[in-house]
């Protein structure tokens, strides 16, 4: 058997994400957001992007997001790249989605938690060695809660967590150990038989289970992946405007096709700064609609 990773957005949204993934997702975020108690009952999974939303790009980064039982709203991303302003990113679209919550001339009681579950490929807190770590607003002397838990940011940092398949002690463990490691693997292992849910998603992730398309379509965006992360390095190397943008430019094109002279020469005249923001969101722009409107806020001189 061969996995995919559960790393790149594609194959993230098709394991926990899609319409048959439901039991899937309420074991997952049991296991990483309660301990593993079967806090969550049922859940509903809905989309992430909010069309009126989208000129601005700045709800496009959620891969999956999950309206509770209980009405708490969990979005849920996956992060292979390191990108600039990560951590505020994470924070804005939490507490916008908080606030969101409420409709014109609704009270404030009608406010439910919003919990931010982000898992990443790097690290991201030297101040602990710890894989899983949990955020809330607390007194700073005493650190008692401001209030119920409100909002919440849960973190998991794939690289400090270096347990081997004998040595997963719970569900917690298991799951991220799925979300690493699955395509090292060869099988399915015997203990993740004995729960479900994980096993379903495993096969889930098994590529013979996937049509051509759909494994064209994960190798392109694996690769894209590597371009960007290519990118990042290189433009730090680097520090050149020009070099910047032709760089952009060829991994934009792999990514929503021909851009027109127009554009590119919009790009172009970019500063640095600017680049570098865009080389940042190159993974969310889809079409050439959301370039052009990207390049439209960002033009120099704004």
């Amino acid at each position: 058997m061969r996995f995919i990773s559960p790393k790149t957005d594609f194959a993230f949204k098709k394991i926990f994400g899609s319409n048959d993934s439901k039991d899937i997702l309420i074991s997952f975020l049991n296991a990483l957001i309660y301990d593993a108690n079967p806090v969550i009952q049922d859940l509903e999974i809905i989309d992430p992007y909010n069309t009126k939303d989208v000129v601005d790009l700045k709800d496009s980064y959620l891969d999956v997001k999950a309206l509770l039982d209980n009405g708490s709203t969990v979005l849920i991303e996956m992060q292979v790249l390191n990108v600039a302003s990560f951590a505020k990113r994470v924070i804005y679209n939490l507490t916008k989605t908080y606030a969101n919550q409420l409709k014109y001339g609704q009270g404030y009681s009608h406010l439910k938690p919003a919990i931010a579950l982000t898992i990443t490929d790097f690290p991201m807190f030297d101040q602990t060695q710890r894989f899983l770590t949990r955020f809330g607003l607390k007194e700073k002397q005493e650190l008692f809660d401001y209030t119920d838990p409100e909002i919440e940011l849960i973190f998991v940092e794939l690289p400090k967590f270096t347990k081997n398949l004998d040595e997963l002690e719970n569900l917690t463990d298991k799951w991220i150990y799925f979300i690493k490691e699955a395509p090292s693997l060869e099988m399915i292992p015997p203990t993740f038989h004995q729960v479900p849910e994980l096993d379903k998603a495993m096969n889930i992730a098994n590529q013979a289970n996937l049509s051509a398309e759909e494994l064209e379509k994960l190798q392109k965006r694996e690769v894209f992946i590597e371009d960007q992360r290519g990118f990042i390095v290189q433009a730090k190397q680097e520090g050149r405007a020009e070099g910047q943008s032709e760089l952009i430019v060829r991994l934009l094109e792999r990514q929503i096709g021909k851009i027109s002279g127009e554009l590119i020469s919009q790009i172009q005249r970019l500063s640095s700064e600017k680049l570098e923001c865009l080389g940042d969101i190159l993974l969310e722009l889809k079409t050439l609609e959301a370039l052009s409107a990207w390049l439209q806020e960002n033009r120099t001189g704004r």
